[in-house]
């Protein structure tokens, strides 16, 4: 999930305030595999915009699956498509959570997401 040294944070300054807003209040939890177009396509532009929106690197957990989609977590949080965020609260309470097949990039999406819940 490195970030994208392309990514223009300006295009995405809404979703990049909304994560600001909470960056010390949520844990991501990311599950990809670099075997994973999807992820290859995705992940970097949520990397840029969580490092944009100064969440710490201890907020932030990856998962990274092999190509049977089997790793950590992938049990406990019922992860069938990748790329998948869950993101929680502190005491593991789940806000929301991004599965491939949304219409929207995951930080905007996410971002739309958080403002609705929080």
């Amino acid at each position: 999930m490195q970030p994208n040294p392309t990514w223009d944070e300006a295009s995405y300054q809404e979703a990049v305030d909304t994560l600001t807003a909470h960056n010390d209040e949520l844990v991501y939890k990311v599950w990809g595999g670099d075997w994973c177009k999807d992820c290859r396509k995705l992940l970097p532009d949520l990397g840029a915009a969580l490092e944009a929106a100064g969440v710490p690197d201890d907020r932030i957990e990856e998962f990274a699956l092999d190509k049977d989609k089997q790793g950590p977590g992938v049990s406990e949080y019922d992860i069938e498509y990748i790329p998948t965020v869950v993101v929680e609260t502190d005491d593991g309470e789940a806000v929301t959570r991004f599965v491939e097949s949304e219409d929207l990039p995951p930080a905007i999406w996410l971002a739309e997401q958080l403002e609705k819940e929080l």
